[in-house]
């Protein structure tokens, strides 16, 4: 699914590079080698990364 129309970012593309990068969006993009064109997608795109790295982080065990 495409996240970012204008720029062509793939929900995927943008998932692995939440990964390997901080930030929010406009951050993630820039490491695409992209930036934000319309805006539309910046608030879908943030939701992904949020989710994306709360699914990578290792889980914490309690005692």
């Amino acid at each position: 699914m495409y996240i970012c129309v204008c720029n062509a970012i793939r929900e995927c593309e943008l998932r692995n590079a939440a990964r390997r990068t901080g930030g929010d969006a406009e951050s993630v993009y820039a490491a695409l080698g992209k930036r934000p064109n319309c805006g539309h997608c910046l608030d879908d795109a943030d939701d992904v990364i949020v989710e994306e790295r709360n699914c990578a982080a290792p889980a914490t065990v309690t005692a």
